[in-house]
Formats: structure tokens, sequence, C-alpha cells
């Protein structure tokens, strides 16, 4: 076990509960009460189901409005509950057509320009198939706002 692994029944409890006392140490209590209000959802599925069966976004009416900031450590908490790591880290990966996009991944990775590419392509291969399946939909008189 490498340090940013922690047993998740340990003596200091979770470790999205430890990244949270460092958040509320760290944030400005009213940007804090915004961060947990933003997370408590994802939070609460998760204790609830395994992290295999869900699929997280932040809900874009929620995190509009909300500073960059504030949806990025939304991010890296979210991704710390799911992982049990606090080695998580946000990138900006550069997606050709649609500009940079967000995700959070572990550090190795983040470190990694091959594998990042990677993920780029993962991205674009995903934006192609919605695309795809919105034709399909409009085709066939359907919803097109998955």
């Amino acid at each position: 076990m490498n340090d940013s692994e922690f047993p998740p029944d340990g003596p200091d409890g979770r470790p999205v509960d430890m990244y949270l006392d460092l958040l509320r140490v760290r944030m400005d209590s009213e940007d804090y009460q915004m961060l947990l209000k933003l997370v408590a959802p994802a939070l609460r599925a998760l204790d609830e189901q395994p992290p295999e069966s869900l699929d997280f976004a932040l809900d874009p009416n929620d995190a509009d409005d909300l500073p960059q900031e504030i949806r990025d450590e939304a991010a890296l908490v979210i991704a710390t509950a799911v992982t049990g790591r606090l080695d998580n880290q946000l990138v900006e990966i550069h997606v050709d057509g649609t500009g940079p996009v967000r995700v959070v991944t572990d550090a190795a990775t983040a470190n990694d320009p091959t594998r990042l590419a990677e993920i780029a392509g993962c991205i674009r291969q995903r934006q192609h198939d919605t695309e795809e399946l919105r034709g399909i939909a409009a085709a066939s008189d359907l919803p097109t706002d998955f």
C-alpha cells in the first residue's frame, strides 16, 4: 500500500472524510458549504450502492453557477470516495473539435502524455457515438436530449 491509499475502515476513517476535513480547513466556510451541497447526493449514492453500478456526474443545474474551483474540488471529492485514494488529480485534456475536457485521474496517469492521449481518444469516440445516437433518435422522432 502506498501513501495515497488507506484502508477504508482504518483508525483515521474513510479517505473521503479525511479529504473533506482538509478542505474544511483550507476553504472559505461558504465555499465549503456549497461544495458539501454539491457532493452530498453522490456520497449518499456511494453509501447505498457499490461504485461499479453508478455513473457519476455533477448536476448541471446545481453546478453551473458555481466557481470552477468548487466544481473541481467536488470532482476530486467524488473521485476520492470512489477510489479510496488521496492522490487523484484533475487534468485538462484538449480534445479536437470540443476543446478542453476536465478529467480526474490518478497521479501516474496525470503525468503520462501517452496515457492522456489514449483518454482523449476515448473521449472523442464517446462523443462520436453520442452524436450518432442523437442522429438515430432524431430520425426515429425520439428525444435527443440525453
